[in-house]
């Protein structure tokens, strides 16, 4: 017998009869002879309705208060499932966060947790009930709600895993698995049987939305199988778990991409040790979080130095920047807010060369000019004009025979 951590999202239970689906599911398992223990989220659409409340009478809620508004969405699908459960005849009980005793840190709106108190669920799992918790929320020492930021629950769910050393942990959520790259893009997307933790992070930050990033980070910590699933259609979805050496790993698992990105450039900088920190350091100051980095150095003592962020910090970016180089007697500033970013993913470029050629061949065959590129063990990525990035994705898929098993 299993002990199984299923986790159902917001669409998964956004209704009476979707709720009503996920108890026959729980169910089904249950009499196969798994234990299972259930984490929740709020109905969907539930949070913003919430904020949205509170927004109205609160610009600018305090973040403790705001905890305590938002876990009410996960405590009302918890009591809702585990009313349906018994109704069905199978013996459930809820709990919050702060019931189960997920211990956090202060950090109201963006906890992490600390501890988890498994005593009350391996008691209800030993006397063969469902456990049902509340996603997304804890409690700190003094016993203050918390929540863990977006997608929490999955967070939860993994965690509940790792503190019960489940054998699975399952995410069904309403897509049927891990794709090699968007469907809506490439419709020959294939959806992958297995996928390993260091892919998954890469795919995740990379802005694949199937899971929390903190969610698979917390996994391959603690080495929790992860498998991603549908609540509307049967099938196995995608297992995500280490590395296994007997296992032949694809090339390249995947196409991630990213629209959300803006580029900024200072220019003739005086060329100089610390000068990196100098650039970098007031933008850091101000909580905006830089990804790409490039630097050339000139001939007459000067260097160019472009870097990429999030298009939501570009203004506030371009503005700091613009600062700086007058501090710094930089010959101008520029920056371009229509940019994109695509890489290519796969723990099998490891031991193949060749990959970044290929790459780079694959996009220069439709014209698509490169401006910045990024490198680690298992990941290349470039930066294209935005115009190019769906054109840019499905030469790469078709050039790596992603379509093909």
């Amino acid at each position: 017998m299993s002990l199984i951590v299923q986790k159902y999202g917001g669409t998964s239970v956004g209704s009476v009869e979707r709720i009503k689906e996920v108890a026959k599911k729980v169910i089904d398992f249950r009499n196969q002879g798994h234990d299972v223990v259930v984490v929740v989220s709020a109905m969907s659409g539930e949070t913003n309705r919430l904020i949205d409340l509170a927004k109205q009478l609160n610009d600018r809620p305090r973040g403790r208060e705001l905890d305590v508004l938002l876990s009410t969405g996960e405590q009302v699908t918890i009591a809702l499932l585990s009313m349906t459960l018994q109704q069905m005849g199978m013996a459930a009980t809820s709990y919050t966060g702060s019931q189960v005793r997920i211990l956090t840190d202060n950090a109201h709106n963006k906890a992490r947790i600390v501890e988890i108190d498994d005593k009350n669920i391996r008691a209800d799992l030993k006397q063969g009930k469902v456990v049902v918790v509340a996603g997304f929320q804890g409690c700190d020492d003094n016993g203050n709600i918390t929540t863990l930021g977006r997608g929490g629950s999955d967070t939860t769910a993994v965690a509940l895993a790792a503190a019960l050393n489940a054998d699975e942990c399952q995410i069904y959520t309403d897509v049927d698995g891990v794709y090699t790259t968007d469907p809506r893009v490439v419709p020959e997307a294939r959806r992958l049987d297995h996928i390993t933790f260091e892919e998954m992070l890469e795919m995740a930050s990379l802005g694949a939305k199937v899971l929390q990033i903190r969610s698979v980070e917390f996994a391959s910590k603690y080495n929790v199988p992860l498998r991603v699933l549908s609540s509307f259609t049967e099938g196995g979805g995608t297992l995500i778990a280490a590395e296994d050496p007997l296992m032949e790993q694809a090339l390249i698992s995947g196409i991630a991409f990213n629209r959300d990105e803006a580029k900024l450039t200072i220019l003739g900088v005086p060329d100089h040790p610390g000068v990196a920190s100098q650039i970098l350091g007031p933008i850091a100051a101000e909580n905006i979080e830089v990804d790409m980095i490039i630097q050339n150095t000139g001939h007459d003592a000067t260097t160019d130095f472009t870097f990429t962020v999030h298009r939501n910090d570009y203004q506030s970016a371009l503005t700091i920047l613009q600062q700086t180089a007058d501090k710094l007697g930089a010959r101008e500033v520029n920056g371009d807010e229509h940019i994109a970013k695509i890489s290519v993913v796969g723990v099998g470029m490891r031991s193949h060369a060749g990959i970044a050629n290929s790459m780079f061949t694959a996009l220069a065959d439709e014209n698509i000019n490169i401006s910045m590129i990024s490198t680690s063990e298992i990941k290349i990525s470039v930066v294209v004009d935005e115009k190019y990035l769906e054109l840019g994705v499905r030469a790469l898929h078709k050039a790596f025979n992603l379509e093909q098993a």
